[in-house]
């Protein structure tokens, strides 16, 4: 799974959004690398783990002959306190790492495969992911 090699930081304040504001991405917004990408339609956090299933879904459809980019990291901590524990005693242990995404930002790239073999292999690593997302071409 992917996680920062070092932190300044072992926990984050939690950076709440204000509902009323929709969060739109400017970076990150076009297919850079690959010809076919999968794009993010609503503003979410995205855990390590399920960027890695995404990944493996698209790797094993890629195989040899195709090119699969990353575009996300997940470099903020989130913490959680363990079950049955009251209020108060501080902040939770970490549990892991998160991808703040915003709604347009293109989360996977391919190339080197025909349309509907790309198309299938994102579709299928959009159902691993916690948000809508839209397939699109360069």
């Amino acid at each position: 799974m992917l996680f920062p090699k070092k932190v300044k930081y072992r926990k984050w304040q939690t950076m709440r959004r204000n509902p009323n504001r929709v969060g739109v991405a400017t970076r990150g917004v076009t297919v850079a690398f690959g010809s076919f990408g999968l794009k993010a339609m609503e503003a979410t956090r995205i855990r390590s783990n399920q960027i890695e299933a995404a990944r493996k879904v698209l790797s094993r459809s890629v195989g040899k002959a195709g090119r699969l980019w990353i575009r996300i990291f997940p470099d903020m901590p989130y913490t959680k306190k363990p079950a049955e524990v009251k209020l108060g005693k501080g902040k939770g242990d970490l549990e892991g790492y998160v991808a703040p995404v915003l709604a347009g930002r293109i989360i996977f790239e391919v190339d080197g495969l025909a349309e509907p073999a790309a198309r299938e292999a994102l579709r299928k690593a959009g159902t691993k992911l916690p948000l809508k997302t839209k397939i699109v071409a360069r």
